[in-house]
């Protein structure tokens, strides 16, 4: 039921920082400037925003894919409408019937948005050969939990009525996002769980937040040093939750929930990030459950170093494997996109 490339092992002693890629240290040291000192220096969301707006430079290029469209879908019983960005891949290469993915963008549920995901949404795109819907949803502080894993479900409700506009499969409908997205597209399933689907074939899920306890492993031995920091998790979880707030709620917290009959998964994760040992420990709560799961594990690498897929060869991997197993969905057995990772 499991299949693990989680090359890190346990070599999680002493300083992440001494076990980064010597490819990857440029791009953390880079990231690390630019990034807000979360709850630090800065301890609002607005600051946090008007400081990485600042820093942000234009992509040096875009993967080309065959057409995008934003729109508004419904949102949940309610609440506003739910922006999404529709990617659609080129349909002379990539025909219908082809994978739906359902994609969260990261940001620590407060920061980033459809704009600052859009390489990321079209390598994902151009590497499963599938349409990807990303979904806006609505950020805290503003709008505490539960409200993003709400919006995310109504995304993924909408996509799985509307399959023959988006050209997709219907048995290949997938879930996926990075960091707080993965977290975000794990509860998407839980509540589609509950609430009579849609039924869903896969779990993309790429170094995901999915416990507010904070208290694995990684979280000390990567608590800072490469470029995500135990500190800024924990200003993101204060900023979702809120005071009071419910960190052992299943949607909250998807490590803690019944894993009962969710669908496989395929989880990517970095050997330098806090995050680390959440991907690995669902993972196992997975396989335990009979639930087949694979842990794509890249010991050199830092939280976020998927949208360096252009760039560094282990994101380009990381990516062409993801891709694999979205387009692994499809009925018919054919699969599309790139082998290699085609960085556009």
């Amino acid at each position: 039921m499991a299949a693990a490339r989680d090359r890190g092992g346990r070599r999680g002693r002493g300083r992440a920082r001494d076990r980064l890629d010597p490819a990857a240290v440029p791009y953390v040291d880079a990231l690390a400037a630019a990034f807000p000192d979360l709850g630090r220096g800065v301890t609002g969301a607005d600051e946090a925003r008007r400081i990485l707006a600042a820093a942000a430079r234009p992509p040096a290029g875009r993967p080309r894919v065959g057409a995008t469209r934003d729109r508004t879908v419904p949102g949940p019983p309610g609440a506003p409408p739910v922006p999404v960005r529709i990617y659609l891949p080129d349909p002379q290469r990539w025909p219908a019937p082809r994978p739906t993915v359902v994609f969260c963008h990261g940001g620590g549920w407060v920061l980033c948005d459809l704009d600052t995901h859009d390489t990321t949404a079209r390598h994902l795109s151009r590497a499963a050969g599938a349409a990807v819907v990303s979904v806006d949803y609505r950020r805290a502080p503003e709008h505490r939990f539960p409200a993003a894993a709400e919006d995310a479900y109504a995304a993924l409700r909408w996509a799985g009525r509307h399959l023959d506009e988006l050209g997709g499969d219907p048995a290949a409908l997938v879930v996926a996002g990075d960091s707080s997205g993965g977290n975000l597209a794990a509860a998407s399933l839980l509540l589609a769980r509950e609430r009579g689907g849609p039924p869903v074939a896969l779990q993309a899920l790429v170094y995901p937040a999915l416990d507010a306890a904070q208290d694995r492993a990684s979280y000390r031995t990567a608590a800072e040093g490469c470029f995500l920091t135990a500190a800024h998790m924990r200003w993101f979880w204060e900023q979702y939750l809120g005071p009071g707030g419910d960190g052992g709620h299943p949607l909250a917290s998807p490590l803690r929930a019944d894993l009962t009959g969710l669908p496989p998964a395929h989880l990517v994760v970095a050997g330098c990030d806090p995050l680390r040992d959440d991907g690995r420990a669902y993972h196992r709560r997975l396989t335990r459950s009979g639930i087949r799961s694979v842990l794509d594990g890249h010991p050199g690498m830092f939280h976020g170093f998927l949208g360096l897929a252009g760039v560094l060869p282990q994101a380009c991997e990381a990516l062409a494997r993801l891709g694999g197993a979205i387009s692994s969905t499809l009925t018919n057995g054919k699969t599309f996109g790139e082998a290699g990772g085609d960085a556009g």
